[in-house]
């Protein structure tokens, strides 16, 4: 799960020499805030990609538990050395490397003392989580992934979230234009490389205030070509894929000023469901990597039919696959399957709070036995009847972050929508599906709440 976004610089003037600059103090500042709502988020594993750890083969993963040494900035060595002392989840590094693996990436956690870390991780690292009271798991920049390789290793950061059950913040360390200085100037004249940048970066982080994060994905190569963006935008179609490609977040700018010429910002980004933004551009979903135009679609690699990937993998769906038998979820009372894929939609049933095994009913059923009505928990209810639904998505290899569409049904709805209401805000709240919530007369069984949902598969 991602509880938070962050977009943060790379350069490390704001880590060296906040000093020299206004505008890098601010950025110090801005780092600052960041990190205290981090130490309030709840995460505890902070998810990075860094365009300064440039990849060429595939993508590689931070899997050194505890890399330490002194590193010097290949372009701003004469502000001083970075020694470090980092902690990163080598679990996590591994099970990344599966999920990547998996979804048909080659992927590679590497571990060796003396591996190098990048100025921007380092930096990253050292302002957000100077105690390293959270482990993190960094992740390289392919310099020739495009965006649909890009997206498919942040699904794979969300599929190892998702086997491990960590809770983390995604940080991506980007610059936003990328045109520095190439010469060496007094730091105090340090600003923006040219007007045209600055306007093109304020668009930008316009957009991310609006908490616009899946249209910024799908327009930074406009950006890139107009701004020079850094890795060509790559780091936004990351962020973008582990947050889920939506644009239903809330945006702060906590810092932006110039680093060297290049633009640079803080940017903190929260879920905000209630926004429920659409796009205004689409690109089509990309669940697989098949590489480029498609030439490996055929066949499977090595790497991907290891026990491991397939361990972390999501599980394959055929088109219209009928399940009936999650082992998690109660039985159908009718002659209907728990769920069936369509395309790229898994389609589940209208599913009540009954319990697999048992027929228990959560909460107490609606009436007694002799049919007079009775008392009742509707949040118990609700909340049984959410678990039903992720049991079978589960099974079907799909899961409750998936859902793009819910049908709610209760039989009282001014005495239960409140309790129903609250117990689905828990679950759904940075999910965005669309929702209808109507009340009837009866269910089949004596229960008080069932839900259908449509779900991508």
């Amino acid at each position: 799960m991602i509880l938070h976004g962050y977009i943060v610089p790379g350069r490390p003037l704001p880590l060296l020499a906040p000093e020299k600059n206004p505008h890098w103090a601010e950025l110090r500042r801005g780092f600052e805030q960041a990190r205290e709502e981090i130490k309030v988020s709840g995460a505890d594993l902070i998810l990075l990609y860094s365009t300064q750890w440039v990849n060429v083969i595939g993508h590689q993963i931070q899997g050194d538990p505890n890399p330490e040494w002194v590193h010097v900035d290949q372009d701003f060595h004469a502000f001083g050395t970075m020694p470090y002392q980092l902690r990163m989840d080598a679990d996590f590094a591994k099970a990344f490397e599966a999920a990547g693996r998996g979804r048909g990436l080659f992927t590679r956690a590497v571990s060796y003392k003396g591996f190098p870390i990048d100025s921007g991780t380092i930096q990253a690292l050292q302002l957000l989580n100077p105690d390293n009271a959270l482990p993190a798991c960094v992740v390289g920049c392919n310099m020739y992934a495009d965006r649909a390789e890009t997206i498919v290793l942040a699904k794979a950061a969300v599929d190892a979230l998702k086997a491990t059950g960590k809770k983390a913040v995604a940080v991506a360390v980007t610059a936003l234009s990328n045109r520095v200085f190439p010469r060496m100037i007094d730091p105090k004249d340090d600003r923006l490389y040219s007007a045209k940048d600055d306007e093109w970066n304020r668009k930008l982080l316009e957009m991310l205030e609006d908490g616009r994060v899946e249209d910024v994905s799908q327009v930074i190569r406009e950006f890139s070509q107009q701004a020079s963006g850094d890795q060509r935008g790559r780091a936004f179609w990351w962020l973008s894929g582990v947050l889920g490609q939506h644009n239903g977040y809330a945006g702060k700018a906590l810092a932006y000023g110039p680093l060297w010429g290049s633009g640079a910002a803080v940017v903190s980004l929260s879920p905000a469901p209630e926004r429920n933004l659409s796009r205004e551009f689409d690109e089509g979903e990309v669940e697989t990597f098949g590489g480029e135009r498609g030439v490996l679609a055929g066949g499977k690699t090595a790497e991907a039919s290891a026990p491991a990937a397939a361990a972390a993998a999501p599980k394959p769906v055929s088109s219209g696959a009928i399940h009936t038998s999650a082992k998690k979820a109660p039985k159908a009372v009718g002659a209907y399957p728990h769920a069936r894929r369509q395309g790229d939609f898994i389609f589940v049933s209208g599913i009540g709070p009954r319990q697999p095994e048992t027929d228990e009913i959560p909460g107490g059923p609606v009436r007694n036995a002799d049919g007079a009505p009775r008392d009742y928990d509707a949040a118990a209810q609700t909340k049984a009847v959410i678990e039903n639904i992720k049991a079978i998505l589960e099974d079907a290899g799909s899961s409750l972050d998936a859902i793009v569409d819910c049908q709610c049904f209760l039989i009282d709805m001014q005495r239960d929508f409140k309790a129903f209401n609250e117990v689905y805000r828990q679950y759904f709240e940075g999910i965005q599906a669309t929702r209808t919530t109507v009340e009837v007369r009866a269910l089949p069984t004596p229960i008080a709440v069932e839900m259908k949902v449509i779900a991508k598969a």
